[in-house]
């Protein structure tokens, strides 16, 4: 038998899940964005907001839509401190220096693709989900196999949820244009380095692999 992360998915070994697109990621009111000056945050993330106002949301909505029209458990993590100060939150995230308070609204998925009944949310105070949170243990209770993934930053949470994902035995489907960074230059070189980890598909893809299985 050959190996290959090539294969389509099987609605019941699957999931979804979505990195970080959250209030304080991405809405323009967010904790992240918040206290800059109209020019500063036009120059430095107007590409970014246009792109994710324009497409990638719509995108982003696409693929729920066909996951739970196609009995795939959706699931969604952000970036949340398990106390008000953020304590809790890993070295990188204090040197960094933003914290995202327990229970706030910059901590909650964004309107466009909220969670509805019990679909899970997984709050993580490390740059991969896999470090700070139980999800793989959910998972492998679910019986999930592959691994759907889309979200914010392409190259950074979303790269680390791949890459420990792959190494805990996932197979792993990226949506490329429903995941998002800060610049183009930074989201191409990014789905090009990762690609050895994982299967890569459009959104139209995903949609139309979904509708025929």
């Amino acid at each position: 038998m050959t190996l290959t992360r090539d294969l389509p998915l099987v609605p019941a070994d699957a999931a979804l899940l979505f990195v970080d697109v959250q209030n304080f990621a991405a809405h323009r009111d967010g904790g992240e964005f918040k206290d800059m000056p109209k020019a500063a945050f036009a120059a430095k993330y107007g590409w970014f907001f246009d792109e994710l106002d324009a497409r990638v949301i719509a995108n982003m909505q696409a693929i729920q839509t066909a996951c739970r029209a196609a009995d795939i458990e959706v699931m969604y993590t952000t970036i949340e401190s398990l106390t008000l100060d953020g304590r809790d939150r890993s070295l990188d995230y204090k040197i960094t220096g933003f914290n995202v308070p327990k229970g706030s609204w910059d901590g909650k998925v964004i309107d466009e693709i909220a969670p509805v009944g019990d679909e899970m949310v997984f709050a993580k105070s490390s740059s991969s989900v896999f470090i700070s949170t139980h999800i793989d243990y959910v998972l492998r209770n679910l019986g999930v196999k592959q691994l759907v993934i889309s979200g914010l930053i392409t190259d950074q949470c979303v790269e680390s949820a791949i890459r420990d994902a792959c190494d805990l035995g996932y197979l792993v489907t990226q949506v490329t244009d429903a995941c998002l960074t800060y610049t183009p230059e930074r989201h191409a070189h990014s789905i090009q380095t990762i690609k050895g980890y994982c299967r890569q598909v459009t959104t139209a893809e995903l949609v139309a692999e979904l509708a025929s299985a």
